[in-house]
């Protein structure tokens, strides 16, 4: 069941509202079309179980390379 989960993952964190953040972002993250949304957050919990998701590293956001203007050429 998914107290069974929960409990698990309170293993790593102390905290359960930080626990309900972090399951709620890797849900986001994690979840696949067509899959049922529960199943995901019964993947993340089970996840959290074996790992500390506070020590997990975070991805670098991707800058994008600044658009050059075009300019029309004079006529």
């Amino acid at each position: 069941m998914r107290s069974d989960l929960v409990f698990g993952a309170l293993s790593h964190v102390s905290n359960r509202y930080q626990l309900c953040q972090l399951a709620s972002k890797a849900t986001r993250k994690l979840h696949k079309p067509n899959t049922r949304l529960q199943d995901t957050t019964n993947e993340v919990l089970g996840r959290f179980q074996t790992t500390n998701p506070g020590s997990m590293p975070q991805a670098q956001p991707v800058v994008a390379a600044p658009q050059m203007e075009q300019r029309r050429r004079a006529a």
